[in-house]
């Protein structure tokens, strides 16, 4: 999801990443505390100070956000998920759960755990401003401390709305899988819920830039866009884990495969199987050894005119773990690993002995008819 986020720390385990679009949005936290929060509580001081401010607010803000995603990530890992690692990006943080909580009470408490970091965060911020002199008269601690106590408070608020994948989106669906006993209809609820709540943030957004709010209008059209997208993508996403649970890939393998032998010559694999059998993919055969694969741009990468000479081991592409897979591997695993490769075939071997061919499009087709067929998940614990 972050493939640009960079690791800064690690802490208590979890790797700590920035993705770099945090940088837009702290820097526009820097600037709108630096030219209208600090000089509306603190007039009179220079604009560098200013500047200096929100830059500490926003560091503060930051160690926030690392506190909350900390705690739904320790939380996560006390009921024994595998967590990523945490990544702040330009709409917050994100705590990266490599698997679905396994049950309705694991999935409740790691919600919450978020919010009520935030709510116990805002409490320490509010009484530190209120000790170090808040108010109309605020010093420059208390002005300090005294944002960091509202931001804490809007992010634990905003996170509450029971909109999916907000944290209480993710309560509500906890709530709807304990008494339903089906996470997939608990999260169409409220992934609905959160797509609406999108598309309301988006249209007051839109109003808000027409009324010339600018940037507060803009800021919440991106917002509300982010919460549609994640929300409908969450439920799309437990669709496909729905449809492909308990299935390798064997069961939706090719084992009629159109194969080349090695020492055969390039004018040979191109003519009598690319162009006759209308494949782009051939695995390559020593014998009965599997060696790798050709394919059209291995073809092309040499002249045309060598064609009839070159044999086909000169442009095979070894056999190896990015391009195969084991017949008993989980199709959740063989359908991640083709989304997000350039190559959309892998080969299924056992040993180095060919058994057949798995592509994108294969798993594409089956979770289309399983989708019409109206898959159900039941409580996973």
């Amino acid at each position: 999801m972050f493939k640009n986020a960079v690791q800064i720390f690690e802490i208590f385990g979890f790797k700590l990443k920035v993705d770099p679009s945090w940088l837009l949005i702290a820097a526009l936290i820097v600037w709108s505390l630096s030219t209208s929060y600090f000089p509306q509580v603190l007039p009179g001081l220079s604009g560098s100070f200013y500047t200096v401010l929100g830059i500490v607010a926003m560091l503060g803000m930051f160690a926030s956000l690392i506190l909350h995603e900390l705690s739904h990530s320790l939380i996560a890992r006390s009921h024994g998920l595998g967590v990523g690692g945490i990544t702040l990006f330009i709409f917050g943080g994100v705590a990266e759960l490599e698997e679905e909580p396994h049950d309705p009470k694991s999935e409740f408490q790691i919600a919450i755990a978020g919010p009520l970091m935030s709510l116990l965060l805002a409490g320490f911020f509010n009484i530190a401003s209120s000790l170090s002199g808040g108010g109309p008269d605020a010093s420059i601690a208390g002005a300090v401390f005294g944002y960091l106590a509202l931001i804490n408070l809007v992010l634990a608020v905003f996170n509450l709305f029971p909109a999916f994948p907000l944290d209480g989106g993710r309560m509500l669906r906890a709530v709807i899988w304990g008494v339903t006993g089906d996470l997939l209809r608990a999260t169409r609820i409220s992934s609905r819920i959160g797509t609406f709540f999108g598309l309301f943030l988006m249209v007051s957004g839109a109003l808000a830039v027409f009324g010339g709010q600018g940037v507060g209008g803009f800021w919440q059209i991106l917002i509300g866009f982010f919460i549609l997208n994640a929300s409908s993508g969450s439920y799309q996403n437990l669709l496909i884990k729905a449809a492909l649970r308990g299935k390798t890939a064997r069961v939706l393998m090719s084992e009629t495969v159109w194969t080349v032998a090695s020492d055969a010559t390039i004018s040979e694999l191109v003519d009598d199987v690319m162009l006759r059998h209308g494949v782009s993919f051939v695995p390559v055969l020593s014998g009965e050894r599997l060696l790798g694969y050709a394919d059209i741009a291995g073809a092309r990468s040499v002249d045309r005119a060598d064609w009839a000479t070159k044999q086909v081991q000169e442009i095979t592409v070894p056999l190896g773990p990015d391009n195969s897979v084991a017949p008993d591997a989980p199709l959740e695993a063989v359908f991640k690993s083709l989304a997000t490769a350039a190559r959309r075939k892998l080969l299924v071997v056992q040993g180095d002995q060919l058994l057949g061919v798995i592509s994108l499009s294969d798993l594409t087709h089956h979770l289309a008819l399983q989708q019409e067929l109206g898959p159900k998940i039941r409580s996973q614990s």
